[in-house]
């Protein structure tokens, strides 16, 4: 899996303790080693992450070492990008995208800005 600084990764173990339990939205990234358009997409959500502190918590989960929880939310296409809050999804997208529109996508579902 692709190590993004500021970004956690989780398993099919702690995915629910560190996703669905979590105090605020959630990002998750479900990824692959041999994802091109993954590789793309880190910088980015390095910078989300770092950016969002506080207000969205950013993780990765690989695919091919955690099939539960990528059946679970029948994920099929990398990346996929899913928004989770109070313990529900509520937003996926598929496909790497600049910061700027990825932003704008997430604006929706993140709490404001204090």
């Amino acid at each position: 899996m692709i190590h993004v600084q500021g970004v956690a990764e989780v398993t099919d173990t702690t995915f629910d303790a560190e996703v669905l339990e979590a105090g605020v939205p959630v990002l998750v990234e479900f990824t692959a080693d041999w994802c091109g358009p993954c590789r793309q997409l880190a910088p980015v959500l390095g910078a989300i992450a770092k950016e969002e502190a506080g207000r969205l918590k950013v993780v990765q989960i690989d695919v091919d070492h955690n099939p539960g929880i990528t059946s679970r939310y029948a994920v099929l296409s990398m990346p996929t990008l899913m928004v989770f809050r109070g313990g529900e999804p509520v937003k996926s997208m598929v496909g790497a995208r600049p910061k700027r529109r990825l932003l704008q996508e997430l604006e929706d579902v993140l709490p404001a800005a204090v």
